[in-house]
């Protein structure tokens, strides 16, 4: 059976003779080509070039064709600072400088990148023929919401709902449009990924949030598509809601407990995926690290409904040996067994010694706040945001350290800090606030209160 037929057939929750497999290659296939992560974001040839490459590489059942969520950003008016390594962050909210919705540019996939995307899509469209499906990535109407507005939406979401609810249907508009793009030229599947609906309440996922997904999955349903719900971060909070979505497919990261989704989705007829370990295996970690994860994923989700993949786009520097030794579980069951049987798990933070401060003895506040990158990871970004806002308005003593674990130092700092979710804000030494922004208010009087407490 041919990948694309593969994924496919997984998608719709059928049994498939072996696991399928989508390794989310978005700037990674510009460290393939040796190129820089904002040429190759910006070229058709570039993209082609990079996931031609992945198929050679990493034998995969499925690819995406980009993995960008500002895309639909730009085209809006917000401003994007590039990286060379990530994929770019938006840097300018429009709608904090008191732009209504009238007031935005009118959204169209003839403007911005997409014009480069949709190319590139329909040349690997060709070349891949039913061998391998391809993905296309839209924006979620929360995470995009936020991007406009910034990271006030979570505190409107009280005080002014109405307002909130227009915002987040104007970007399930959006990504209805962006959605038709990509299913008119020739993506097999449109993944609405929203990674910053992790960071709010079930009662809010459920009354702002899920009727605009309907309106998007809707809409794929009608065209004759398949749809995926990507959710990173620790969204375990509102997976039943997310299960009761009219996506064919449910996809996470390591945050949540593959079990726990497996008998999510199957109760609720769905496909799942993802749950590879994207820093501690893939980045850092070797091949027997990857090949124990990847076993471990493909024990729990089995042939039936099933799809393999990171929990996001793979970094930038993920080693290609990693990735290679997950396709040789995928596609070999003997060397599956071999491995099951004689590697032993190794540590995944070896050799990463952190000391932690006397946290009580120094004569401020000390905020530590586990990331996945903050250049990269968007519910990262607006952590780092609101703690920074925060400490600038509550005018206390105050240090902030932001520890990615893309390091090792990173991983161990998670672990001494015994952090479970990310991202999340700790307070000299004390988790506080776990995969979850708060609001300013919440997060100035936290601050205001520890200050107090050690009489600075």
């Amino acid at each position: 059976m041919k990948g694309r037929e593969l994924i496919l057939r997984s998608l719709q929750n059928q049994t498939v003779p072996r696991p399928a497999w989508i390794p989310f290659v978005g700037v990674h296939g510009a460290k393939l080509i040796g190129i820089s992560a904002e040429e190759y974001l910006q070229s058709t040839d570039a993209l082609v070039a990079g996931l031609l490459r992945a198929r050679e590489l990493y034998r995969p059942d499925a690819l995406p064709v980009a993995f960008d969520l500002q895309m639909e950003a730009e085209v809006l008016g917000c401003r994007l600072q590039w990286g060379r390594e990530c994929p770019p962050s938006v840097a300018h909210h429009p709608m904090e400088d008191g732009l209504s919705l009238p007031d935005l540019p009118v959204f169209d996939t003839s403007l911005g990148r997409y014009p480069i995307v949709l190319d590139s899509l329909k040349r690997l469209r060709r070349e891949f023929a039913e061998e391998i499906a391809l993905y296309g990535l839209v924006c979620g109407p929360f995470t995009l919401a936020l991007h406009l507005a910034g990271n006030r939406l979570f505190l409107q979401m009280f005080d002014h709902p109405d307002y909130v609810s227009a915002l987040i249907a104007f970007c399930a508009s959006v990504g209805r449009k962006a959605a038709m793009a990509y299913l008119e030229n020739g993506a097999d599947v449109v993944a609405v990924v929203d990674p910053m609906t992790s960071q709010i309440s079930p009662e809010h996922f459920e009354g702002f949030v899920l009727p605009a997904l309907n309106q998007i999955f809707t809409y794929i349903r009608e065209k004759k598509g398949l749809s995926s719900l990507f959710v990173c971060g620790d969204a375990g909070r509102n997976l039943e809601i997310m299960c009761r979505s009219l996506s064919d497919n449910i996809s996470i990261d390591e945050n949540i407990p593959l079990e726990k989704v497996r008998d999510y989705t199957r109760f609720h007829g769905k496909s799942f995926g993802g749950n590879l370990k994207l820093t501690s295996a893939l980045l850092l970690g070797d091949e027997d690290d990857c090949r124990l994860d990847a076993i471990r994923c493909i024990d729990i989700g089995g042939n039936c409904g099933f799809i393999l993949a990171p929990g996001c786009d793979l970094p930038f520097h993920t080693p290609e040996s990693n990735l290679r030794a997950i396709a040789e579980m995928v596609h070999d069951p003997y060397r599956r067994e071999i491995a099951k049987r004689t590697i032993i798990a190794k540590s995944q933070a070896r050799g990463a010694e952190v000391p932690l401060p006397n946290y009580a003895a120094l004569p401020f506040v000390t905020i530590d706040v586990v990331t996945l990158d903050s250049a990269s990871c968007a519910p990262c970004q607006y952590m780092m945001e609101a703690v920074h806002h925060a400490v600038a308005r509550a005018d206390e003593p105050v240090r902030v350290h932001e520890h990615r674990i893309t390091t090792r130092e990173g991983l161990a700092m998670m672990s001494r800090l015994k952090v479970v979710s990310i991202p999340s804000i700790c307070m000299d030494g004390e988790v506080v606030f776990s995969s979850l922004i708060p609001d300013q208010k919440t997060l100035e009087s936290a601050i205001m209160e520890r200050s107090r407490a050690k009489g600075v």
